[in-house]
Order: C-alpha cells, then structure tokens, then sequence
C-alpha cells in the first residue's frame, strides 16, 4: 500500500512518491544564463538594428513609377482634364515644348504619422539594443539606456529628405498602338490616388466633358 502525507494545514494529502517529485521540482536550481545565450542574442539584435537602418534610410528613397491609362476620349481632352486635376492637388505647370507632353512640378510634404513611426521603430530598438548590452556590461548599469534618447533623429532623418519637389509627367502615345493611351510618371503615392480616381469619377467625368464638347448634328 502506497504511503501518504499530509500537506499543509488544509488537510489534503499526497502519495509519497508524489510528494518527492515536488520536493525534487522545488529545490531545482535555476538556470544562469550563459555567455552563449547573450551573445547569440546580442548577435540577432545586431541583425535587427541593421535591417532598421536601412528600413528607415529606405523611407526617403524617390519611389517614382508609371501608370499607363486608356483615355475615354481624346488624348488632348484626358491630358487637359488631367492637368486640372493634378493642379488641384497643388502641382504647378511647368512649360513644356511637346505637345504630347506635360510636366508639373509640386512640393511633396512629409508623412507625420511616418516620422512618428520610425521614431518609435528606433526607440524600441535602441531599447532592445541597450537591454543587451546591458546584460553584458552589468557595471555599466542603465547607462545604455540613452541609445533611446537618439531615436528621434530617425525621425528628424525623414522629414529632412522626404519633403522635396516632385514631378509629374503627362506623354499622349497615339502612334504605333491600335488604341491611344496616357503614361502618368509620378510619385507612387499620387498614382495610387489618380487610379482611386480614375476609377470613381475622373473617367466618367472625361467622357461627359467630351460628349458636351462634341458638334451635335441637326
């Protein structure tokens, strides 16, 4: 017959057996955490900082792209609508000799919430970075701490070289294509807004403008 004992004052027991395995689990030491552990750790934190380096440098890199767009009507007719339309969203015009051919020019102004965003970025990892560094330099203490102080030149970084000038260029291809069309070159961020457009109202808008225009016969 198995053994019991009496735990507590409570008046429940255990198996004998059971009860030295719980005394075996409580005087268990804990285990130190090795220099392996921390410099595996400082390592990974390494690769970390680095990644957010060149996330936050990317930030401020010139995304232009093109966007190819099938006029409704007449290329003149959708390269004017156009025009007004990047005009109304501050672009300024800028003389251009082709015909087929428009440039505006505007003043592209910084994110607020992105700057926030990779300073936050770079504080939580300063922190990271100032935990480990920590652990290896206990004499130091929390005087790593101040790598934190420095996370809103991440900040400061982006709205110095995000805000710039940006250009729009407007070409009209009629020729070598069954079926004319309009390339947009601009800032990614303003072709995902005209496309949203496109889609919603400009192109109705074009045609309608373009059906008001047109000789009506008797």
């Amino acid at each position: 017959m198995v053994g019991k004992a009496k735990v507590g004052n409570h008046g429940f027991w255990l198996n004998r057996p059971t009860l030295r395995t719980v005394e075996q689990y409580l005087h268990l030491p804990i285990p130190a955490v090795t220099n392996t552990v921390i410099y595996s750790t400082l390592f990974l934190t390494l690769l970390m900082m680095v990644g957010l380096f060149f996330f936050i440098r990317a930030s401020t890199k010139d995304r232009t792209e093109v966007l190819v767009l099938d006029p409704p009507a007449a290329a003149t007719t959708t390269l004017e609508a156009l025009t007004v339309y990047f005009e109304q969203r501050a672009y300024r015009l800028v003389a251009d000799p082709d015909p087929n051919q428009i440039c505006l020019t505007g003043q592209v102004r910084p994110s607020t919430f992105l700057a926030i965003f990779l300073s936050s970025l770079a504080a939580v990892g300063g922190l990271c970075f100032a935990l480990v560094l920590s652990s290896l330099f206990p004499g130091v203490g929390l005087a790593f701490g101040g790598l934190v102080l420095i996370a809103p030149a991440a900040g400061w970084f982006y709205w110095q070289r995000a805000g710039r000038e940006e250009q729009v260029t407007l070409m009209a291809k009629v020729e070598d294509t069954p079926q004319p069309q309009v390339i947009v070159t601009a800032h990614r961020d303003e072709l995902i807004a005209l496309e949203q457009a496109w889609k919603t109202q400009l192109r109705s808008l074009i045609m309608t403008a373009a059906a008001e225009m047109a000789p009506q016969g008797f």
